[in-house]
């Protein structure tokens, strides 16, 4: 039995989850029986568990590189933002209302999550070791400290051997790393067992002085100089991903696919498997010349339709989405998407805000009327009209979509239910996340701009295992994995 490890940060984005997901893969590949674990996660990027529960993307990834199924007591505070100031909180996989940030950090709130919490991660423990917890954004933000249940308090708790990671690429590594562990109480520090140094661009020979130097000014020891790479790919967490996905299309002969970048866009995950396709080429974008030189468009999920509806039509892109459309190219929806394609969303109840409707791009006869209880759902279907359910997909939505007329599904769900709307191979929509993991049905959206095919389709799931072995094979060549596993002893 190894004790608990724990990754946090000098900030957000400086690499915790890739590096969590890595570590999950080392102890599987060791014999241990490890499992993900952070206690609140702030995301739009969700998934569905096996028992239709919802938690952070990044633990469903992590438990993958695990080799164990997902479940929600590895994320059981999730908060989606609605808005700048308000996010819908997901406790242990259900959603239990929306709050401002300002409700959301009352100390009496807090105290209650933080006992969720324990709870959850006290269940983990006591069916895999180790748990590899991850941290949020930084662990010395003194006006949140005291509110805290998912950084040092939880490494507290679980007694977990922490490891402090910094982006050397941002700058100012010095600075950040020594400030943040000044900023500790004894106690706390008292939980660092090392400095792991992140993203370091050249030879990491040249980091040795100072190395030396971090050491010697805080007394912890550098056990890692990760190398900055690009030729790995894990899904990425955090939507400030999504400025390095926004560029020009790319080289012709390639069918260009645009995902449109909405304010609230969520599971921006589901173009990953698209990407990666050779016939493709995947940009998002906000920009309406960029959409018009595409041959694909598609309306990715949102956490709040009606408000990215309407900055869509405040804005102009619906009316050039349309235009593409009956200038012939390709128009799909997913989730939110596919709720912006039909001809209104209808919120009566509130559920998303004070705004009760909104007129949708009308690309497809169906309206939708969004309800107070959540959809989340794994799920198998048959694409089109294949014989056998053999594609996945998952479903995260609050709403109900029905169409003016006889059903055209896209897919027919394991237990006969139909999902979505399609009025051809140039324009559907769904509400399954991940559809376009499934070859079959990347094969028919890029069918009518190329007749080429891939050699051997891609096979998604045994592509990001390859990948995960990969990300372990880096981290231990850079890593101390001696020192690692000594402060795990128990």
């Amino acid at each position: 039995m190894l004790r608990s490890i724990m990754f946090v940060g000098t900030a957000s984005d400086v690499g915790k989850s890739v590096i969590t997901a890595g570590f999950c893969r080392i102890f599987r590949q060791d014999g241990y029986h490890p499992a993900p674990f952070k206690a609140q996660n702030m995301s739009l990027n969700s998934y569905a568990t096996p028992e239709g529960l919802e938690i952070g993307r990044a633990q469903a990834v992590q438990a993958e590189a695990a080799g164990i199924a997902c479940h929600v007591d590895m994320n059981p505070v999730l908060l989606k933002p609605t808005s700048d100031q308000a996010s819908q909180v997901v406790l242990n996989g259900r959603p239990i209302g929306t709050q401002s940030a300002y409700e959301y950090f009352r100390e009496n709130d807090r105290h209650e999550l933080f006992q969720a919490a324990t709870k959850a991660y006290d269940r983990l423990a006591a069916r895999y070791a180790p748990v590899v917890l991850e941290g949020a954004g930084s662990i010395s933000e003194l006006n949140l400290k005291r509110r805290d249940i998912t950084n040092l308090r939880m490494a507290q708790h679980a007694g977990a051997a922490t490891y402090l990671i910094a982006d050397i690429d941002k700058g100012g590594v010095f600075g950040s790393v020594f400030g943040t562990l000044a900023l500790l109480e004894p106690e706390e520090k008292a939980c660092i067992k090392g400095i792991i140094i992140n993203k370091f661009r050249g030879d990491a020979r040249l980091f040795e002085d100072g190395r030396q130097q971090l050491e010697q000014l805080t007394g912890v020891p550098v056990v890692g100089v990760l190398p900055y790479f690009r030729d790995i790919f894990i899904e990425e967490e955090d939507s400030v991903a999504l400025t390095r996905k926004q560029r020009p299309a790319g080289p012709a002969g390639r069918v260009r696919v645009a995902v449109v970048l909405l304010g609230r866009l969520s599971n921006f995950t589901d173009f990953d498997a698209l990407a990666h396709d050779p016939r493709a080429e995947l940009f998002f974008t906000r920009d309406a010349t960029e959409m018009s030189e595409a041959d694909v468009i598609i309306l990715p999920g949102s956490k709040n339709t009606i408000a990215d509806l309407l900055a869509l039509t405040n804005s102009g892109l619906s009316a050039a989405i349309v235009q593409a459309h009956r200038a012939g190219k390709t128009v799909v929806g997913i989730c939110g998407g596919y709720q912006m394609l039909g001809r209104s969303v209808e919120d009566p109840d509130g559920v998303e805000g004070p705004v009760p409707a909104a007129v949708g791009l009308g690309l497809l006869p169906v309206r939708t009327v969004l309800h107070g209880e959540k959809t989340t759902r794994q799920r198998q279907f048959a694409f089109r009209d294949g014989a056998a359910a053999d594609c996945r997909g998952y479903e995260i939505h609050m709403g109900q979509t029905t169409a003016d007329g006889p059903a055209q599904p896209v897919a027919t769900l394991d237990d006969g239910t139909p999902d979505g709307y399609f009025a051809g191979p140039r324009c559907w929509g769904t509400y399954l996340h991940g559809i376009l993991d499934n070859a079959a049905v990347i094969d028919c959206l890029l069918a009518p701009y190329t007749e080429q095919k891939t050699a051997v389709p891609l096979d998604f799931a045994a592509f990001k295992n390859e990948q995960y072995d990969r990300l372990a094979a880096h981290i231990r060549a850079h890593v101390d994995m001696e020192q690692i596993y000594a402060a795990l002893q128990p």
